[in-house]
């Protein structure tokens, strides 16, 4: 089933070429079908290319998806035009009086800084706070993972001695989790960040649970126990080369940066790119929107619990 999106998004053409099924505003409300609603905040600066990979991801499943895109107005990326982000994008007060199925809330290039220095940071407080009885469930990834846990459960990043920068191995930490539906024991999954948070402080919330881990790239999937909020400090969303263009970008700034781990064929930057985390990466997606967002939200989304206690796994109420 389709993802509908604006009839002009960049990402659309994209998407269509790779044989992609994307619907048009106009073709969808001609359908009598009450479709998923997500909400995406982008807070990545490169805006169409986040859009595609999410946008790919996201479409991969039998539900037909409607989705917004988000922006901050308390700070404007310098990588996208005014007039891109105001054809394409919405600020919150625009969207506060309506209600999600689910949020995703990306990774941003700014995880060095601390929380409070962020431009955006009390408009970001907001948009979570809101998002408690506005959206049933909230998907965040890489720092909008570490900002989630810092606003909700009061846990800090720490800063690493080095980039953790590459693909590594995870071990999946509990058995039979929806989220992880189909996951090998140990997969693979991209890592480009410079800060990381402790499982050693996770374990002290009894609200959250580990579920995937590495013993050399740290934490992968935390959840809260309710199953609404899902924190994953990777980048299951990265394509093929992405990698290889942040490592290229570094080296042209003149930045002391290593090859990614275990990336490219026998760690060789003049070699192939080895793909190897697609499939867990799509599972990641499609178990979330199934498990947590589809078979979980009530039909009417004015009726989202306040607050409430939800399991995976509740059967979704029809109309």
């Amino acid at each position: 089933m389709p993802v509908k999106i604006p009839d002009s998004l960049p990402a659309r053409e994209i998407l269509e070429k790779e044989n992609i099924f994307v619907m048009t505003a106009k073709r969808a409300d001609s359908q009598d079908i009450r479709p998923l609603k997500l909400l995406i905040l982008n807070l990545m600066p490169l805006k169409t290319s986040t859009e595609t990979s999410l946008l790919r991801r996201l479409s991969n499943t039998p539900l037909q998806i409607e989705v917004d895109f988000l922006r901050t107005a308390t700070y404007t990326s310098k990588h996208a035009s005014k007039s891109y982000l105001e054809q394409f994008y919405k600020t919150f007060d625009e969207i506060r009086q309506k209600y999600y199925d689910g949020l995703i809330i990306t990774g941003a290039p700014i995880e060095t800084m601390e929380f409070e220095e962020v431009d955006y940071w009390q408009e970001l407080c907001t948009i979570m706070e809101w998002a408690k009885d506005n959206v049933f469930a909230t998907l965040f990834l890489c720092w909008g993972a570490q900002a989630g846990l810092y606003y909700h459960y009061g846990i800090n990043k720490y800063p690493l001695e080095e980039k953790m920068f590459g693909i590594f191995p995870h071990r999946v930490c509990v058995a039979n989790t929806p989220l992880l539906r189909g996951f090998d024991d140990v997969f693979n999954a991209p890592h480009s960040r410079h800060t990381e948070v402790r499982s050693e402080d996770i374990k002290q919330v009894k609200d959250l649970v580990i579920l995937a881990q590495s013993d050399e790239a740290g934490l992968y999937v935390v959840t809260s126990k309710d199953g609404r909020q899902v924190f994953v400090f990777g980048h299951p969303e990265y394509e093929k080369l992405t990698l290889d263009q942040e490592y290229k970008r570094d080296l042209a700034k003149g930045l002391a940066i290593d090859v990614p781990k275990n990336y490219y064929l026998d760690n060789n930057a003049q070699s192939e790119v080895a793909v190897s985390w697609f499939s867990h990466a799509q599972l990641l997606y499609t178990n979330w929107l199934n498990y947590y967002v589809y078979q979980t939200t009530p039909f009417d989304l004015q009726l989202l619990p306040k607050g409430a206690k939800t399991v995976p796994g509740w059967t979704r109420t029809e109309k």
